[in-house]
């Protein structure tokens, strides 16, 4: 079964923005790196525009990190076309990924639901 080249090439964006998003923002001291994790990356069929899903730790925070992402993007770019080899180097904009929040905050309401009326008791 042959692999989706459109698919191949996410992946690869995928990885490659991730280790130049570290590069790009090391120097930055307000930014705590592990706070924000690129989970998907989405390019147009032509290749020319891609959607990276990034997913921020701080919920509260995420306008500011959105930002920061957005005015770091053309260097992102440069290191992306320097590493790889593209017909087309993607235009990069950074969208919010809330999946994983939300996983977060299912499993801390099941974590607080009380136990069901009908659980034995372990003997003592």
């Amino acid at each position: 079964m042959p692999v989706n080249r459109l698919d191949r090439v996410n992946a690869i964006l995928l990885r490659e923005i991730a280790d130049d998003l570290y590069r790009v923002l090391q120097s930055d001291p307000e930014v705590d790196l592990a706070g924000v994790t690129v989970t998907k990356v989405e390019c147009a069929p032509n290749l020319r525009s891609a959607d990276v899903w990034v997913s921020i730790m701080d919920a509260a925070d995420h306008p500011t990190w959105l930002r920061r992402l957005s005015k770091h993007a053309k260097e992102i770019q440069a290191l992306i076309n320097r590493n790889l080899t593209l017909r087309f180097t993607p235009h990069l904009r950074f969208r919010l990924d809330v999946g994983i929040a939300k996983g977060d905050r299912v499993l801390d309401i099941l974590n607080h639901l009380p136990p069901p009326a009908d659980a034995q008791e372990p003997a003592p």
